[in-house]
């Protein structure tokens, strides 16, 4: 179960690292244009990164509702990595696409180990 744990903290732990670096060095220009829709957004991240992470520790600490916890977030960041690279498609940013691709491909391999 190495994988799926360390799988879920890590990627977790990036969602909020990434949306805390972009939210202190100001480059989230919808809080502006679009305030109510990017924090909901945002809430929705957090909620995932959150779900992983918890993921990940019951794994590790071998908890009941650790497997259902897990494949629960891994739908939630399934959705995220299939809607959220839109975003970056349309600012022609095509290296966050082949991130969120990598994402799901290791996230589908995760759900192969605790299965």
């Amino acid at each position: 179960m190495t994988f799926p744990v360390t799988f879920a903290i890590v990627v977790g732990l990036g969602m909020i690292g990434q949306w805390t670096a972009s939210f202190l060095s100001k480059q989230i220009p919808e809080l502006k244009t679009e305030p109510i829709r990017i924090w909901f957004h945002i809430v929705a991240e957090m909620a995932t990164a959150l779900c992983l992470i918890g993921a990940g520790i019951g794994l590790l600490t071998k908890s009941n509702w650790s497997i259902p916890l897990y494949l629960v977030a891994s739908g939630m960041l399934f959705y995220t990595a299939i809607v959220s690279p839109g975003y970056f498609a349309q600012k022609g940013q095509w290296t966050w696409l082949v991130m969120f691709g990598i994402i799901l491909i290791l996230g589908i391999i995760g759900i192969t180990f605790v299965l």
